[in-house]
């Protein structure tokens, strides 16, 4: 089921076309566009998807496309012949390479589309990035305002930076290139000296001018972080620094932080230089992922969380095997709980754990049970409240609803809910729960009802009903706006994503995921919505995908989790104490 919109037309008039043209090299346009239409001299083949396949020759489109210059030159395809385009529509990559070879394209509200082709060539070279190519990618994603691949292959040259200060392209980079990245504290280097040794590196690579700019990439390198006897035998042996007066004013600040600091004197002047880097921060954003079901309905018990920052997952502390259970953060306490669940046994739970984010080893220790078992439940929290709200118990389908209070350690159950709601949707605006869709076990129909519920009164509102029935739905706040993501309506799986908000009171549309989910968790990080894992009525996914709400556009993550997860416990963690381990 493809989810489609009606956009009426606004007008009976012909469509705007607006013809651009080069004014020189037409001949040779033309001799270069007769060729490839006759597939003479052509060494290479586009496929696109949908199986089209455009005859063209690498050097013309490497002459005209950073992007395909880069990879016809530096990654494999420069060995093929044929390169499967993904993600662009067969339509608009034939106006892309029919404005190589002819200098002109008709741009009307029909092809806008090819706004397609940057973000098909920021997926791409986002997924070649290497120590050899990262500098220049780096440099292309600048210009081209591609903001995502900018940022990553900027953290890519911080984490790898040993390796690409190795290669020819990192003796290329400018001044400000040079000060941006030497500055960094999120730079990772085995060393200080290492740092140090690849500024003289790259001032020699062109002596002549770039000399005299060498006290201005010293002053950004922690030379009192580096041993004394570095800067005795090593630095000052180096004769591009010797000879340099003003980095010997460098050379005076570090052998007085030693000689300070062999003293023992508590007072040591500090600066910039004598900071030790920090890579990764001590603030920790991460999403993390409890449990879940995998392939052949493996109940898993791995806990792992995702970097947004370095675009990578790793494990953290292991989990019993469990599914189904909510997952919320009480940020004032600095812990995680997981609530209910259903085990491989299938029997249904009604305790909780807890995982404290500031302790030296973080694990997951049991915590006070619900008052009723609760698997495929909503959870979230408000004011240290945490409210664990309808589900399934093996044997009913819930409308109830209890709280926890995490200063009295106690759960305490509030008012019903006005429908029964497994596989409910949670989240949080304004001080007040949404609880969206579920399944009520009854009248066997996926929900499209929504409740309200005011703490204050302990009482639930019915409000508008979303445009389709979705249980197994994820749900995420982000900007005083509730999105309702994915779920199921018992035949099909859903990609349609709705955003209700308060102020109008209406449930509208907004741009679909690029996959069909149900069974997902949600998180919000960053100012983006980030979707992990699900099933997409066919397989159980491990993929993540994230909404800008600002561009109405979502984008695959292009780490994902490895190990497939559906009815799995996801959270996004903005700690300055979290220890991952």
């Amino acid at each position: 089921m493809q989810n489609t919109k009606q956009i009426p037309e606004t007008s009976r008039c012909e469509p705007a076309i607006y013809e651009y043209k080069k004014s020189s090299f037409s001949e040779i346009y033309e001799v270069l566009q007769s060729l490839r239409k006759d597939e003479i001299l052509c060494d290479i083949k586009l496929e696109t998807d949908d199986g089209e396949v455009i005859f063209g020759h690498k050097v013309v489109l490497a002459s005209a496309s950073p992007y395909f210059l880069a990879m016809f030159t530096n990654f494999s395809e420069k060995n093929i012949n044929q390169v499967i385009i993904r993600q662009l529509d067969s339509r608009a990559l034939h106006l892309l390479i029919d404005f190589v070879y002819s200098g002109k394209i008709s741009i009307t509200e029909k092809n806008v589309q090819l706004q397609e082709v940057k973000k098909a060539c920021c997926d791409f070279l986002q997924t070649q990035l290497c120590p050899t190519n990262v500098i220049g990618i780096n440099a292309l994603a600048d210009l081209h305002g591609c903001m995502q691949l900018s940022t990553s292959s900027e953290l890519y040259i911080q984490q790898h930076f040993s390796d690409v200060v190795e290669g020819e392209e990192f003796l290329s980079m400018s001044y400000d290139q040079m000060v941006k990245l030497i500055s960094s504290e999120e730079l990772t280097a085995p060393s200080e000296e290492k740092i140090f040794e690849s500024v003289i590196r790259w001032v020699k690579h062109d002596l002549g001018s770039r000399k005299q700019i060498l006290p201005q990439l010293i002053e950004h390198v922690r030379l009192p972080l580096t041993s004394r006897d570095y800067i005795l035998e090593k630095a000052l042996d180096e004769p591009v620094f010797n000879s340099c007066l003003e980095c010997k004013d460098y050379v005076i600040e570090a052998l007085h932080f030693h000689l300070l600091k062999s003293d023992g004197l508590i007072t040591i002047p500090h600066n910039i230089r004598t900071k030790p880097r920090q890579p990764g921060g001590t603030h920790k954003q991460v999403i993390l992922v409890v449990g879940g079901l995998g392939h052949d309905y493996e109940v898993l018990e791995s806990t792992k969380y995702y970097d947004p920052k370095l675009n990578k997952w790793q494990s953290g502390p292991k989990f019993e095997p469990r599914f189904g259970g909510g997952l919320a953060v009480v940020k004032d306490s600095n812990i995680v709980l997981y609530v209910g669940g259903v085990n491989n046994s299938r029997s249904f739970y009604q305790s909780v754990y807890v995982l404290d984010l500031s302790s030296e080893l973080p694990c997951w220790k049991p915590s006070i049970d619900m008052l009723i078992k609760r698997c495929y439940l909503g959870v979230c929290v408000i004011n240290n409240l945490v409210y664990a709200v309808g589900g399934y118990d093996g044997e009913s389908y819930l409308n109830t609803a209890e709280v926890f209070d995490c200063i009295t350690q106690k759960w305490r159950l509030i008012s019903d809910m006005s429908t029964r709601r497994s596989a409910v949707g949670l989240g949080v605006l304004n001080n007040l729960l949404y609880a969206v869709g579920g399944f009520d076990g009854i009248s066997q129909q996926r929900l499209k009802s929504v409740e309200c519920y005011h703490p204050s009164l302990d009482k639930w509102t019915t409000i508008a009903e979303m445009s389709l029935g979705r249980s197994s739905v994820g749900i995420g706040v982000l900007d005083g706006v509730l999105y309702a993501v994915g779920g199921h309506d018992g035949v099909n799986v859903h990609r349609s994503v709705e955003a209700y908000r308060p102020t109008t009171g209406v449930w509208t549309t907004v741009a679909d995921m690029n996959l069909y989910r149900r069974d997902a968790g949600v998180a919000v990080l960053g100012g983006l919505l980030y979707v992990v894992g699900g099933y997409d009525g066919l397989s159980v996914l491990d993929s993540v995908e994230c909404y800008n709400p600002n561009t109405n556009t979502w984008t695959m993550v292009t780490a994902s989790m490895s190990v497939p997860r559906r009815f799995l416990g996801v959270v996004a963690i903005d700690s300055p104490h979290f220890k991952t381990c």
